[in-house]
């Protein structure tokens, strides 16, 4: 995992130029034995599993089981990319057509299996509607605390905090 924070903190000094960040993550690969400490599954939601993170960036893994959602969320307008390491998720991409009336309309819908990379992500959701787990790296160029999630249910858009499920393999 050094390599990865190693060169991230290079691409901070450039605010993460897409096509060489892009590129870099396309051809990562991240040791399966340092993966494994990041492995901590949830049985009612996603895991957001922290590895790294300082003032320019931080890095999660994310555990998935069958049936779990992070719903339509921004990025609060930084850099993001997704990647799956094991399993598979499907992604949905999404463009703000208008705030009041509450209206998107999808870009696209991704099957990622292992070694897709999405990014950067501005506003999407990613589902595990797969009969296995699935494990994701996420890159967050400038960390945020919070995130707006798009209620399509309510027409509202919610702000929400955010919150690890491990700190540096720790449970929270």
């Amino acid at each position: 995992m050094n390599d990865l924070i190693s060169q991230l903190k290079k691409y901070a000094l450039e605010d993460y130029p897409i096509p060489l960040v892009t590129k870099f993550l396309n051809e990562y690969k991240l040791p399966t034995q340092e993966l494994k400490d990041y492995l901590h599954f949830k049985d009612n939601k996603y895991a957001r599993n922290l590895v790294y993170k300082d003032k320019d960036f931080e890095i999660l893994i994310v555990c998935w089981h069958p049936e779990q959602i992070a719903p339509i969320h921004g990025h609060e307008g930084e850099k993001c990319w997704m990647r799956v390491e094991v399993g598979s998720l499907n992604i949905c991409n999404y463009k703000l057509e208008s705030i009041d009336p509450l209206s998107l309309s999808m870009v696209n819908q991704i099957k990622g299996d292992a070694g897709f990379l999405d990014g950067p992500a501005e506003i999407h959701s990613v589902e595990n509607t797969f009969d296995e787990d699935a494990i994701s790296l996420h890159v967050y160029a400038k960390p945020f605390s919070e995130c707006d999630i798009y209620n399509l249910d309510t027409g509202k858009i919610d702000r929400v905090e955010l919150a690890y499920d491990s700190i540096d393999k720790q449970l929270c």
